[in-house]
């Protein structure tokens, strides 16, 4: 709401002023992001700042930005909402509840005064404060609060430029003091990097100050270029154990209880909270142990969208990595455990749903509970695959840390999930970006997950890793069988007739990944004894015995039968080496609980 008269000789601003500051500004910004993951060792040396920063504003740009606005009022309306629902990281949630507070305290105004602009400003920085539950000084708080004391100390007698200038130079100096306020800062010898972001976006908008004009190219020099991270990063990337995962999600809705989510929160144990809105549309960014139970938590708010969960210990892994290539797949891939771990393999969660309510596969929802839910549920699950924004997100971030990253990702043929990841590739860095159809599932794209991270780990070119999985793709093989087809019929994957007559004759249904990538029924077993072990004979008179095999048996939720498809499988093929693992939701939902699925794959002799 605006408290002060505007005086008609004062300087006014003007949405299209605005507009195309802001636009320098996030640019700005966006062509720091690399340099910013790099100096990112607070509060978790992740890696992902810039990222963060830059996914916020970019989707200020394609959105609130994109477009003109009638008045100042409306433009920072749509900039704050687009901020909200954007918002990436601690520091892009900041930075929201900032743009949040600006509109706020600005309301319908047409234009706005200095001196309204620096009230609006000042409550922006108030605001973003009290998102946070432990506010911490040395970060882009301090920042923000210095550049607000500033513009509200002296309107520059009326002149915009000498008005906007002083404020940025106490900006400057308040980053530079942010190692003296943070110790983890000066051991690594780096300003906090949400610190810098916002500089770097106060840079952009005097830039146009400067200019009347957007500059694309200028990019702000900056003596953190040079440092060499890796050692701190390495030093400081162990992380906490208990708030592994850094968690967001978008509460919509009317009259959110701000406070009463706050202490819901807390009772949690969540740390680096921000809930940063309005009383209709709050962003919640915690780090926990358990995405799921926070997600829970939120939903008891309002309607909750756009879930999000990094695993942070991932990322502290990929900061301190020094590979040329980094391999993604997305969570339909069945890994081995601690394989991800140890080849620095991530990962983009797919997305289910069972009716309303919708998770972030294996993050979300752990695959037990998925199959807990599949049991007692009366509506059936649904798959979806992730949006192009989750890959790019994620491509964004590797990308400041490796020159290139390998997708391996699940067949084409049962999916758009492929497609979404070539969608985000076109948007940014497509050369640096490499995608591979596996035209497998579960076990059998793990497999190829596996011999692409192996290969990026021996200092293979992109090139040379999509050669390789080109050769493996028609000799690694998937074989499926459920004694149950009843979810298959009603999820429409298998006729509706066909339902009663396995039934009546007990048929254990095989199918098997056809070189195109779909899974189709080779044959079957009568009968409901010994299935495994003549499921392992059934494919094992199948398969070349004259190779060695890596295998992977997945489960669906019956460990027990995994475990001995496993031994009675292995012991009639030559295996190198075999794992047991839980079978998620892109088989699962379909095949059903005790399906089992035997993944192969031959080795070659170095």
């Amino acid at each position: 709401m605006n408290t002060l008269p505007i005086d008609p000789c004062a300087p006014l601003i003007r949405a299209p002023m605005l507009r195309r500051a802001l636009i320098s500004g996030a640019r700005r910004v966006i062509a720091q992001r690399d340099l910013l993951n790099k100096i990112n060792v607070f509060p978790v040396p992740d890696g992902d700042t810039g990222s963060n920063m830059a996914f916020t504003l970019g989707n200020i740009l394609t959105g609130a930005l994109s477009r003109k606005a009638h008045s100042t009022g409306e433009l920072l309306r749509r900039v704050s909402e687009h901020a909200i629902d954007g918002a990436r990281g601690n520091s892009g949630a900041i930075l929201a509840q900032f743009f949040t507070g600006i509109s706020e305290r600005i309301g319908p105004a047409r234009v706005a005064s200095l001196e309204q602009m620096g009230q609006a400003i000042r409550h922006g920085a108030d605001t973003a404060r009290q998102a946070l539950s432990e506010p911490k000084e040395g970060t882009i708080l301090s920042v923000i609060t210095a550049f607000a004391d500033a513009i509200q100390r002296d309107p520059g007698g009326f002149h915009f430029k000498g008005w906007f200038e002083s404020a940025l130079q106490d900006a400057r100096k308040a980053l530079a003091n942010t190692p003296n306020q943070l110790p983890v800062l000066q051991k690594a010898g780096v300003v906090d990097a949400g610190a810098q972001g916002f500089v770097d976006m106060l840079e952009g908008v005097y830039q146009f100050i400067l200019d009347g004009d957007i500059d694309l190219d200028d990019v702000a020099e900056n003596d953190c270029a040079d440092l060499e991270l890796s050692q701190a990063h390495s030093e400081l990337a162990e992380g906490d154990p208990e708030h592994r995962w850094c968690s967001e999600c978008l509460i919509l809705g009317d009259g959110l209880d701000r406070s009463g989510l706050r202490a819901a929160v807390g009772d949690l144990g969540a740390s680096c909270v921000v809930i940063a809105g309005s009383s209709s549309r709050i962003r919640l960014h915690a780090h926990v142990s358990d995405p799921k139970t926070l997600f829970e938590t939120a939903s008891r708010f309002g309607r909750i969208e756009g879930t999000k969960a990094d695993d942070m210990q991932a990322q502290a892994r990929t900061a301190a990595g020094d590979k040329a290539v980094v391999v993604i797949t997305d969570s339909s891939a069945d890994l081995p455990a601690n394989i991800a771990e140890t080849l620095n393999v991530h990962s983009v969660p797919l997305r289910l749903s069972f009716g309303e309510t919708d998770y972030l596969d294996k993050v979300g929802l752990s695959t037990a509970e998925f199959y807990r839910k599949l049991r007692t549920e009366l509506v059936l699950p649904k798959t979806s695959q992730p949006s192009p924004g989750d890959f790019r997100r994620q491509f964004e971030f590797l990308l400041s840390h490796h020159p290139h990253v390998v997708y391996v990702g699940l067949s084409r043929a049962v999916s758009g999930t492929l497609q979404s990841a070539e969608t985000a590739a076109k948007r940014g860095h497509a050369e640096r970006i490499h995608l591979f159809d596996s035209a497998n599932a579960a076990g059998g794209q793990g497999l190829l997950v596996m011999a692409a991270a192996e290969a990026a780990r021996a200092g293979q070119t992109p090139e040379q890793i999509v050669a390789l999985l080109e050769s493996l793709r028609p000799l690694t093989q998937t074989w499926a069988c459920t004694a149950d087809i009843n979810h298959a019929v009603r999820g429409g994957r298998v006729p509706r007739w066909a339902g009663p007559i396995a039934n009546l004759l007990c048929l254990t249904a095989i199918a098997k990944v056809s070189p195109e990538g779909r899974l189709k029924v080779t044959g079957g077993l009568f009968g409901k004894r010994d299935i495994p072990c003549r499921y392992a004979e059934y494919v094992a008179k199948r398969v070349d015995r004259s190779k060695r095999y890596r295998v992977i048996i997945g489960h669906c939720d019956d460990l027990a039968a995994g475990q001995t498809l496993l031994k009675e499988f292995t012991a009639r093929i030559e295996c190198e080496q075999a794992w047991c693992v839980e079978t998620g939701p892109a088989v699962g939902a379909h095949a059903g609980p005790g399906a089992l699925v035997i993944s192969l794959q031959p080795v070659f002799a170095p």
